[in-house]
């Protein structure tokens, strides 16, 4: 039998109908693949007990013919989904210990429709930083390394651990969800593909929050299939989240058509950045080319505002988070170091507690909401934010879809940016536009940098039209090839 964590959830899935093995045999194999994969840091807390019961619930309803969508499908969670009874901590020491009661609406979708848990993924701490070091667990690395090297890399961030777990076979597809880029950063630098859907495609209930108006929860996995797959499960409208949107949630798999033929995609031409790697305008071109190839029409588009977005998200995001970041006291759960008073005890516990950078973003949130700085920060950001999906909503008047580089580089080495907060920050320039805008953006593996390091391509859709972004998205991984797994090191 072919080592079964090689699969794709669409191969396993089939492989299960057709009984070539069972969901236990599959959830047993990505554990023993986790067990020997402890170096990369991937998984924060594995689940084994629960998987294999899981599984063998699974087991029974495949021979009753009763499978569900994702059913037997072993899947990685990201630390920032509640999930009951099991610790969520968003990476997060101030969260020491907490164990819900209760499950978020998009892993419930999941486990309804029978996928298996494997364990809660690495993160950056409350979803904040580019390259999965700032999390309380340690930095996770990234199983791809330059040709000839033994240098550790980032995997990109926040969702550091999904995207190393799905690049490394650690699990089938992983939950993941990008306030800024934490869903399309880490797919590129792990040659993995990401979705962050329409901000209210799926419910945000029990995920733990960093800019709500902002976060949406996605999958990170190995194919643009895989993807569809596991966005059908997450997506649903949800009484307990008014922002998420009543609206059918389509067969997004049955949308990978391969046919693009007269399809318009529109060519930003402020994505052309001062000291951009001549190789990612390579790879976009080449992009281009490969859409050209399969009968789409190429339009050159302008995006005015787009060198505003990344100043204008640095003030909303940090805004937000330090709102809802202000429930962390000590008080109700998680953790509390004793103080001489109720004030003392806050302040001891949120300086244990927060990372340095939480802290940084608190402090820049709180600045930029404090009276005498409101409007000369918050608000003129959130008018720019504004005009930004005004620059998209005119472009999607002439265009159906919008092709740009993933990131602005490769995975850079570990521990080297981490020194430069504003540098880590420019990681977001290609991807915060679409948070801004609450647009659909999905990143695909295209090539591989000079020294053999996967590259990334962001299609950007109209909102709710997911559709379009798979189906385009399919005829790029066609034309590029399916990304194999690194060489195992760890």
């Amino acid at each position: 039998m072919t080592d079964l964590t090689a699969l794709t959830i669409a191969q396993a899935r089939d492989g299960l109908a057709n009984k070539d093995f069972t969901a236990t045999e599959l959830t047993q194999s990505y554990l023993t693949a986790m067990d020997g994969a402890d170096e990369l840091n991937a998984y924060i807390a594995k689940t084994p007990e629960k998987a294999l019961e899981m599984a063998a619930a699974s087991d029974a309803r495949l021979a009753k013919g009763e499978a569900g969508n994702l059913e037997g499908i072993p899947l990685g969670v990201k630390d920032l989904y509640c999930t009951k009874g099991i610790s969520s901590q968003a990476c997060s020491h101030i969260l020491d210990g907490f164990k819900p009661e209760y499950e978020s609406t998009v892993t419930q979708n999941l486990w309804d429709d029978g996928a298996v848990m494997l364990g809660k993924l690495n993160m950056d701490e409350f979803a904040m930083g580019s390259a999965n070091e700032t999390s309380y667990y340690g930095a996770v690395k990234n199983p791809w390394r330059a040709d000839g090297e033994s240098t550790d890399r980032v995997p990109g961030g926040s969702s550091g651990g999904s995207a190393a777990a799905v690049a490394a076979r650690l699990c089938a597809g992983a939950t993941a969800s990008d306030t800024g880029g934490s869903i399309r950063q880490p797919a590129a630098f792990t040659g993995t593909v990401g979705i962050k859907p329409t901000y209210g495609r799926c419910s945000r209930w029990g995920m733990v929050a960093f800019a709500s108006s902002l976060d949406q929860a996605g999958p990170i996995t190995r194919t643009v299939r895989d993807a569809a797959i596991m966005m059908k499960s997450m997506a649903s409208v949800d009484k307990k989240d008014t922002t998420s949107v009543d609206l059918p949630v389509p067969d997004y798999e049955a949308a990978l058509t391969g046919n693009i033929k007269g399809m318009r995609v529109g060519i930003p031409k402020e994505y052309r950045v001062d000291n951009m790697p001549e190789e990612i305008e390579k790879l976009w071109q080449q992009g281009i080319e490969w859409l050209k190839q399969a009968g789409a029409e190429i339009v050159e588009i302008s995006l005015p505002m787009t060198k505003y977005a990344l100043p204008a998200y640095y003030i909303v995001a940090p805004a937000e988070a330090s709102s809802n970041l202000a429930r962390y006291d000590g008080v109700k759960y998680g953790l509390r170091v004793p103080g001489d008073d109720i004030i003392d005890m806050y302040e001891k516990t949120r300086a244990a507690g927060f990372g340095d950078e939480v802290k940084r973003r608190i402090l820049i949130g709180t600045y930029v909401l404090s009276a005498g700085y409101y409007d000369a920060y918050y608000l003129r950001a959130q008018k720019i934010r504004t005009l930004i999906k005004q620059d998209f909503e005119k472009a999607f008047e002439g265009v159906d879809t919008i092709l740009t580089p993933a990131t602005p580089s490769a995975a850079f080495e570990l521990n080297k940016k981490v020194t430069d907060p504003v540098e880590n920050y420019l990681n977001d320039i290609f991807t915060v536009t679409v948070n801004m805008a609450g647009l659909p953006g999905i990143s695909v593996p295209a090539g591989k940098s000079a020294n053999g390091l996967p590259l990334g391509l962001q299609l950007i859709g109209k909102a709710f039209d997911e559709e379009t972004l798979f189906r385009t998205a399919g005829v790029l991984e066609e034309a590029a090839g399916i990304m194999e797994a690194p060489s195992k090191w760890w």
